[in-house]
């Protein structure tokens, strides 16, 4: 029910920036949530930002105040900001949705990006 496209990956310089981008099919601001995940090789897919349609943006302690997470909602777009860049941030970067439903019962449903692949070098 929703479809996410990411862009914006690719590989930098430790120290670089990249800004990352998600396009909605459908209207953001009915998305209750939104953010991003990386999986490294190797490890668990994790959190690292979030913006709900209503509330205050969330992040992973390893990337707060050098990542910034925000949302056009005139373009169906969320964006990551990504600064101060290290090695340690290489993964594949997923975009995700979640939509809290009601029918049949109350849950949550979760919708993902195919992913980018974000490479930091020395």
């Amino acid at each position: 029910q929703v479809q996410l496209v990411e862009s914006g990956g690719g590989l930098v310089l430790a120290g670089g920036s990249l800004r990352l981008s998600c396009a909605a099919s459908r209207i953001i601001f009915s998305i209750n949530d939104m953010g991003w995940y990386r999986q490294a090789p190797g490890k668990q897919r994790e959190l690292v930002a979030s913006i709900p349609s209503v509330g205050s943006t969330n992040y992973a302690d390893s990337v707060k105040g050098r990542f910034t997470i925000s949302r056009d909602n005139a373009k169906n777009t969320v964006y990551l900001q990504m600064n101060s860049l290290t090695p340690e941030d290489t993964a594949v970067y997923y975009c995700n949705a979640q939509l809290r439903r009601t029918y049949p019962n109350d849950h949550v449903e979760n919708y993902w990006g195919q992913g980018t692949q974000v490479t930091v070098s020395s």
